[in-house]
């Protein structure tokens, strides 16, 4: 059997606009955009979101550009909708440990609530104070307890004064101490002239008495000083009884502004408590009379700090789950931190500075982060694999240069988190992590993996339209025609090269309705047509193309030594594929190959100087194997051959030169030439099928830019294997050459279906089973070749001997 040669029909796909059902896409705009070609995905991440137990976070798999993160973030957008909104999150101060902040939960919107009537309370709390104790109740009150305490004074003084008097002493009290003068008979001052005149025994009794005096004014002094404690203490029980009920009031409205269920909850009961007790315990900081105080004035604000709340998150806006893309994966942007401001040149530890992370805000909902991002910072990737472990989070503090100069670090209490992770990342990421971290990847359970094409359909084309509606309307571009949009399709097959599916890769289609509508709002164009499309891809090339310009040019000089024109032995163009990462292009290489007789067996010249790769050798290997096998009715051969790729100065890998390598050494070997108009590109297995290869297009393309530059003359052509058909997404410029009959594309599928097309001679290949090949075909000459190889290096033996 020999090659076939395909119709222009069969060289692409081409869409009838009339078939897509609409005339142009604004047609569609109110039409929902769904997973185009990615069914698989959809249910996967549906089933992820559905599943309310840990470890059953979200993987995603895909290329970039596949829609991945947008359809992510709107099915999470849609299963967040179906649930209650998650509860707030703030921190109070804790009067037991001031150190370690106690976190409390609050129905969403409450946080926001309490947090209103907590300021409103410290702030109207001292002016509350001081106008209760300027009360005319509570100074009545104060003023018969001091009279209470007052009487009880003067009546130690009084009975002071009759100790005193008894004994002829006189005292007057000045300031805290006791002034006392002795008396004589008359009551009169005794003067100490007039004491000393007095006998010995009267001056000994009047010294004792002195003693006594003494001990009772120390015995005055002690009653006062306990007078003293008893009245501080009642009047500071006095303060706390009149203030105690303006606080209980106070906390009681707060706790009736808040749901009954959350006004019981023991936590806050405790804290309200706790409030109630620390007002007391500082009433004095609340007198007026210290306002003018700034030393005062800073310990009452201290204290009335410890009355707020901090809301770290705040859930009153939200009408369901909560959804996070964190695209700043840093450690204080997931997992929160500590803002610890200067003041005085000293850094302050305070709850109100605690700040909420990522995950805080995503409690109840869901996060989306990219793998390649977390993996840059090993600290991250350490904390998050800790916390997936227990699923509760712990505000830590960053380790730096101020930790040293904080008086009192504070640890706030660790929250439990309940989150569904989705993490977007490459499949190598996922494949690597399944082997390197087990243990991490098992808390991703649920694999959703998005498609790098799909099978096309009418519904996924229909689909496709509803998208480029979507991107037109989205950007304020105008629409797409039917003309425009089928061609956009075209353009989806020929990016995966293959006319049976579609690119899932929606971005490289946005690109280019960008660029399109750009240039048809350039020419003032209504609607995008597809000369808007075809102009778009040429200047897209025309951007790119500079090293393909460059080869093109050098073969037209000759620099590069390709032959397009006539027979030659031994010699003939393979094409190969150059990717420059932005751009893809094909072109033909010259291969040659020499045969002589010998026992060395094929060498292939670029592998012995290490310039091809393990796959391109393999191919070579199979080419030996193979062509031995052809000729294994003549074993041992006797065959020294070479082959090489012509002016290639760069690495070589692939196998897809094996058929044109094998064509060129047959043609060596049998002495026929082949043609030079017929550039070949596919692999082959040991028993001479042939194997599709990749960037078939390109490939074909590239060699028919080459042919047309030098003139198309109707006998150049490709020869491609056979599976590649269906790959065949070829410019419209090479299908109206093999329309018009100047350019040809050929198949095969058995290596030697080639040879009668290179060599307009038979193969030689038949289904009879005899010892030798015909002698008028290429193998037969081939065989007469090999057979006197045998016979000259059996000559070569016996002269050696």
């Amino acid at each position: 059997m020999s090659a076939q040669s395909l119709k222009p029909a069969e060289l692409r796909i081409q869409i009838n606009p009339d078939s897509l059902g609409f005339k142009d896409t604004s047609a569609l705009e109110q039409c929902t955009l769904s997973w185009i070609g990615q069914e698989r995905a959809e249910k996967a991440a549906h089933f992820g979101f559905a599943m309310q137990q840990s470890d059953y976070h979200l993987f995603v798999l895909g290329e970039a550009g596949s829609g991945r993160s947008s359809l992510l973030h709107q099915a999470m957008t849609s299963a967040a909708a179906k649930r209650n909104p998650p509860p707030d999150l703030c921190y109070i101060y804790n009067f037991a440990s001031p150190e370690n902040p106690l976190a409390l939960y609050l129905p969403a919107g409450q946080g926001r609530q309490l947090r209103q009537c907590l300021l409103h309370f410290a702030k109207s709390l001292p002016e509350e104070i001081t106008r209760c104790l300027s009360g005319q109740g509570f100074k009545i009150k104060h003023e018969q307890l001091l009279k209470k305490f007052n009487d009880a004074e003067a009546k130690y003084y009084a009975r002071l004064d009759v100790f005193a008097e008894e004994r002829n002493f006189s005292i007057r009290r000045e300031a805290d101490q006791i002034v006392f003068t002795l008396l004589d008979d008359k009551g009169k001052i005794l003067t100490e002239d007039n004491l000393f005149k007095l006998p010995k025994t009267r001056r000994a009794e009047i010294d004792q008495t002195e003693q006594q005096l003494h001990a009772a004014i120390i015995d005055f002094f002690e009653e006062i000083k306990r007078i003293d404690s008893e009245r501080s203490t009642a009047a500071m029980a006095l303060k706390r009884n009149t203030i105690k009920p303006l606080l209980n009031q106070a906390i009681k409205k707060i706790r009736d502004s808040l749901p009954r269920k959350i006004s019981t909850e023991t936590q806050l009961k405790t804290y309200f408590s706790q409030i109630i007790q620390d007002v007391l315990d500082n009433l004095s900081l609340f007198e007026a009379n210290h306002e003018k105080d700034e030393k005062r004035q800073n310990e009452l604000e201290q204290v009335l700090s410890r009355y707020q709340i901090n809301l770290i998150v705040d859930n009153h806006a939200l009408s369901g789950a909560p959804v996070i893309l964190e695209d700043n994966p840093l450690m204080h942007t997931l997992f929160g931190n500590i803002d610890y401001p200067f003041e005085y040149e000293k850094t302050k530890a305070d709850f109100m500075r605690i700040r909420a992370g990522s995950f805080h805000k995503a409690h109840g909902g869901f996060i989306m982060l990219h793998l390649s991002d977390l993996l840059t910072d090993a600290a991250v990737w350490t904390k998050l694999r800790r916390f997936l472990r227990c699923n509760r989070l712990q505000i830590e503090e960053q380790t730096s240069v101020l930790a040293a100069s904080i008086p009192a670090p504070i640890m706030p209490e660790a929250v439990n988190i309940d989150v569904k992770i989705v993490l977007v990342g490459s499949r190598e990421d996922f494949y690597f992590l399944q082997d390197e971290d087990p243990e991490f990847i098992r808390r991703f359970r649920v694999k959703v993996d998005f498609a790098d094409s799909f099978k096309s359909s009418p519904e996924t084309y229909y689909a496709s339209s509803i998208f480029v509606a979507h991107i037109c309307k989205s950007k304020k571009l105008p629409h797409f025609s039917a003309e425009a949009v089928a061609r956009l399709l075209e353009e989806s097959h020929r990016e995966v090269d293959d006319q049976t599916q579609q690119s899932a890769i929606f971005a490289r289609t946005e690109m280019l309705i960008l660029e399109s509508a750009a240039l048809c709002i350039a020419r003032n164009g209504n609607l995008v047509e597809c000369i808007d499309i075809a102009a778009a891809l040429d200047a897209r090339t025309l951007r790119h193309n500079y090293p393909d310009q460059w080869l093109q040019e050098a073969i037209a000089d000759g620099d590069i030594l390709i032959a397009l024109q006539g027979e030659e032995t031994g010699q003939l163009n393979a094409i190969t594929q150059i990717d420059m990462g932005d751009h893809r292009f094909g072109t033909p290489v010259r291969i040659t190959a020499h045969t002589f007789a010998g026992e060395d067996g094929l060498l292939n010249i670029a592998h012995e100087v290490n310039m091809s790769g393990p796959i391109h050798d393999k191919g070579v290997l199979i080419l030996q194997n193979y062509l031995s096998a052809l000729f294994a009715h003549l074993a041992p051969i006797a065959l020294s051959a070479s082959i090489v790729f012509e002016q290639e100065y760069s690495m070589i890998e692939g196998d897809s030169a094996s058929c044109a390598e094998f064509f060129a050494l047959l043609s060596s070997l049998s002495r026929i030439p082949v043609k030079q108009s017929i550039a070949i590109t596919g692999a082959m297995n040991q028993y001479g099928d042939v194997l599709p290869v990749g960037g078939i297009n390109e490939k074909i393309e590239g060699f028919f830019n080459i042919c047309k530059n030098s003139g198309l003359t109707g006998e150049q052509g490709v020869l491609i294997p056979c599976q590649n058909q269906r790959h065949l997404m070829l410019d419209y410029s090479v299908v109206d050459a093999v329309r018009q009959g100047k350019f040809h594309i050929y198949t095969m599928k058995h290596v030697t279906e080639g040879i009668g097309l290179l060599t307009g001679l038979p193969s030689g290949v038949t289904d009879k089973k005899k010892k030798k090949y015909p002698a008028k075909t290429v193998l037969g000459c081939a065989e007469k070749t090999l057979i006197a190889f045998r016979h000259a290096c059996l000559a070569s033996h016996t002269r050696t001997e």
